[in-house]
């Protein structure tokens, strides 16, 4: 077998496509001939089965249109039992094809699947949801045991549909006049067992790869470069359990790794992103049971980790641990409001959204204080004003409140800049997209409305002068800062502000810059509050208060 040939197989692809016969065979010390012989004789068997799509008509010219003939390769590998259908070397232009259980879609790695530019060629996937639009170039409904394969290419062609509008579902946004007549790269509702591993995903007209409601999926080593139209998302995972995402790389415009709805039992590790929008975004349903670790976020524009909750929600049990994020925004934002921003019936009271046990180990940051372009996306990107000089903000507002929130081992480095009038911007009661709020009155942590807050071992940094507060906490309760450095300004008002809050414990705080004071407290209702030992010889006056606050609402314990 020739090594470089596109039909042959590495020695563990072709021991993982043997069957347990062959193998058994080869461990008894049957001859190779014989070997040989059974695996022919169990390549005709249901199952195990090998179907060019060459073989059903396809060209594979980069011209004729193939969707028949590859279609017509899955319909007769199911109809025989299931198998693999190959893509072999060549460009195959299609329009929608419908995968089905039991089916092995293997793209060699000079094969590659690719989008006709015509949208007369697509159709709704059979049996997909129309959310956010339902045309598709590979789709598969209710069925199991699902495998994308190889390391071809499945190109979308995506850039032949732009038109410079998105689809409208955004902040503000009129879904009405929104684009939808484009069809996603993948879409698979309610399938169980599915495997995406190798490939490279690319050029999707609308979302990448959307798994919606399915159940068992292995995502692994796949690589995503999507940055030729507007809400190019890379991963976009709805309400699906038992997700497990390795080794990928993914590029693209829009959410990387979108978490929306009720996802539960779900891990991401090992792998690379950037956008120009979010990478994990999660939103509405009850997400649980979720973690994300050894991952490297670069070069991201609209808040890496970035979380909106309302009425009915309820997430909790969510970690992120050992991430790099490096020339971000945000770099992490976390709202609650089951009020409607809709005119409702409000005789019936709405149910509380739950936002609880979030927590943050092992993160190293730099946040830049505007997004960029990404060279590699052909059209221009736009950035609002509340994108501007961004921090962690933890916001909950009217009666809700965030629970048992932790940060453990951060540093972030902000490139600094903030005003004066920044630091006293009054900021609005919502919390629904980061940027909403406008620019943060803190530069490095703003908390309103949260209960059970620890901050361990945290530093923040400024790579510029900035005049605004380090932390501010606004109806924090139940808190413990321990080992904290924060560089303030001699310029600012203070470095740390608390309003309205009590309960909180501040231990071995180090202030790494001079500044003119230490801990502003504001408002009568703020008590309890104990500084304890420490370093914080750099500010000039270690407390000050205002708005009726009480000196009594402090213990300070050198």
């Amino acid at each position: 077998m020739n090594p470089t040939d596109d039909h042959a197989f590495s020695r563990r692809q072709w021991l993982g496509r043997m069957s347990t016969p062959a193998i058994a065979a080869a461990a008894l010390g049957v001859s190779a001939r014989d070997t040989a012989a059974a695996q022919e004789q169990l390549q005709q068997s249901p199952g195990a089965r090998v179907y060019d799509i060459r073989n059903f008509g396809a060209k594979g010219d980069g011209t004729t249109l193939d969707t028949a003939a590859v279609q017509a390769a899955i319909d007769a590998c199911v109809n025989e039992g299931g198998g693999t259908v190959i893509v072999p070397v060549g460009d195959f232009v299609i329009g929608t094809v419908e995968l089905k259980s039991h089916v092995t879609l293997h793209v060699t790695s000079k094969g590659r699947l690719l989008g006709s530019p015509n949208i007369e060629h697509y159709a709704a996937g059979n049996g997909i949801p129309r959310s956010n639009g339902n045309i598709v170039l590979l789709s598969a409904a209710n069925a199991e045991n699902i495998t994308i394969e190889g390391s071809g290419t499945i190109d979308g062609n995506g850039a032949k549909f732009y038109t410079g509008q998105g689809d409208n579902t955004g902040p503000g946004g009129d879904p009405s006049q929104g684009y939808f007549r484009r069809p996603h790269l993948a879409v698979f509702y309610r399938c169980r067992n599915l495997r995406i591993r190798d490939v490279f995903l690319t050029a999707s007209a609308y979302h990448c790869t959307r798994i919606l409601e399915c159940r068992d999926v292995h995502l692994d080593g796949v690589r995503i470069h999507n940055r030729v139209n507007k809400n190019n998302d890379g991963f976009h995972i709805n309400s699906s359990r038992y997700v497990h995402i390795a080794n990928c790389d993914v590029a693209c415009q829009d959410d990387a790794c979108a978490l929306f709805g009720s996802n539960k039992f779900v891990t991401v590790t090992n792998s690379t992103f950037s956008t120009r929008w979010s990478v994990f975004r999660f939103g509405g349903g009850e997400p649980e049971n979720i973690t994300v670790s050894n991952c490297v976020i670069y070069e991201t524009y609209g808040c890496p980790i970035k979380m909106r909750f309302g009425s009915r929600s309820r997430a909790e049990n969510i970690m992120f641990s050992n991430l790099i994020l490096k020339d971000v925004t945000g770099p992490i934002s976390i709202g609650l409001d089951s009020r409607s921003r809709r005119a409702v019936d409000t005789s019936e009271p709405r149910p509380r959204g739950i936002v609880r046990n979030i927590a943050f180990h092992g993160i190293r940051a730099t946040v830049v204080a505007t997004g960029k372009q990404h060279q590699d996306l052909p059209f221009e990107s736009s950035f609002r004003p509340g994108e501007t000089r961004t921090c962690i903000v933890l916001n909950a507002v009217g009666e809700d409140v965030l629970e048992n929130i932790s940060f453990d081992d951060v540093h972030v480095t902000y490139e600094g800049g903030g005003t004066a009038e920044e630091a006293h911007a009054e900021v609005p009661a919502i919390a629904g997209e980061y940027f909403e709020i406008g620019t943060p009155p803190a530069y490095g942590l703003y908390a309103r409305n949260l209960r059970g807050l620890t901050l361990q071992n945290v530093r923040f940094d400024v790579a510029n002068p900035d005049l605004r507060p380090a932390i501010i906490f606004a109806g924090v309760t139940d808190a413990t800062v321990n080992s904290i450095s924060v560089r303030g300004n001699p310029q600012s008002e203070s470095l740390l502000r608390l309003c309205k809050s009590r309960d909180i414990l501040i231990t071995a705080p180090r202030v790494l810059s001079p500044t003119a004071v230490f801990l502003r407290v504001e408002g009568a209702a703020s008590r309890d509050i104990t500084v304890d030992g420490g370093d914080i010889a750099k500010a000039a006056k270690p407390l000050d208060f205002a708005d009726g606050a009480r000196e009594s609402a402090v213990k300070l314990r050198e």
